[in-house]
């Protein structure tokens, strides 16, 4: 099996692909999250492990703005764990370091430890990527923020650990396919729609699921890009759509959306709090 993830080896979501799926499968490193999407969606690759948000700094939007025009399903979901480590050169210390290179979501999830240290700050594409890159650089002064396994696999130094602002950092990954998943009996669904722009039209489309007491356990908006102030509302609701509730629960949201696209029904993912 080969399976796509954004980032390089070391990373943060190819962690996520072994979590899931084991060492035993392929994995297909891709710079960008839409490149993920494409991989899958070319055949090169049967599914993709992208993230779609973290419990320090929220969503990642890139993703979800993907999932609006792909042709995939959501066929499963992670929880993972995020530690973050500070990595430099072999004999550097923290006090040497100016320069942090990663991700933005990590320097976001490490604010208030990086502020204390004063550093300049430099956005890259991926955690893993930004040890590779300093590596190459071979600049004591410069040091990244990635995964003590990123350390390991680019042969560099963990200066310091846990540097995350809050010790439960968490990111949800999706896995992305076009395998249909039969009911588990500890379901998710996940849907985007939106509805008109006047007043109680939202409270209206989530009564589908109120009515017949069905948990939503995320919603997200985001800008439908059609016109100004008008979204697309990303929900995630307990249950499989061949349930009777919910196949009941989305007739009825039909109804009550200008549109409306199942994402697809997975296995939900434990939650593992350390």
């Amino acid at each position: 099996m080969i399976v796509a993830f954004q980032g390089e080896y070391g990373s943060f979501s190819e962690e996520a692909v072994i979590k899931q799926f084991g060492k035993g499968v392929t994995m297909l490193p891709k710079k960008t999250i839409t490149s993920v999407f494409m991989s899958v969606e070319a055949g090169e690759a049967e599914a993709g492990v992208v993230p779609i948000e973290n419990s320090i700094e929220g969503p990642v939007n890139e993703t979800y703005d993907r999932l609006l025009t792909t042709g995939l399903k959501v066929i499963g979901e992670i929880n993972m764990r995020i530690r973050h480590c500070l990595i430099g050169l072999y004999g550097a210390s923290v006090s040497d370091i100016k320069r942090v290179y990663s991700h933005p979501q990590a320097i976001g999830q490490c604010r208030a430890y990086l502020e204390s240290l004063g550093v300049e700050l430099f956005s890259t594409y991926d955690t893993a990527g930004s040890v590779k890159m300093i590596k190459e650089m071979g600049d004591p002064t410069n040091a990244a923020i990635a995964s003590q396994r990123a350390a390991e696999i680019y042969e560099m130094e963990v200066l310091a650990s846990d540097i995350e602002d809050y010790g439960r950092n968490y990111t949800r990954f999706l896995i992305i396919g076009y395998d249909v998943q039969p009911p588990s009996g500890a379901d998710k669904t996940s849907v985007i729609f939106s509805v008109a722009h006047r007043p109680g039209a939202l409270y209206n489309a989530i009564g589908a699921f109120a009515e017949r007491g069905i948990n939503l356990t995320k919603i997200e908006s985001r800008p439908t890009r059609a016109r100004p102030w008008q979204y697309n509302f990303y929900v995630d609701f307990e249950g499989h759509i061949d349930d009777d509730l919910v196949r009941n629960a989305l007739t009825d949201l039909t109804k009550k959306t200008l549109f409306l696209k199942v994402l697809g029904s997975y296995r939900a993912a434990p939650l593992e709090f350390e």
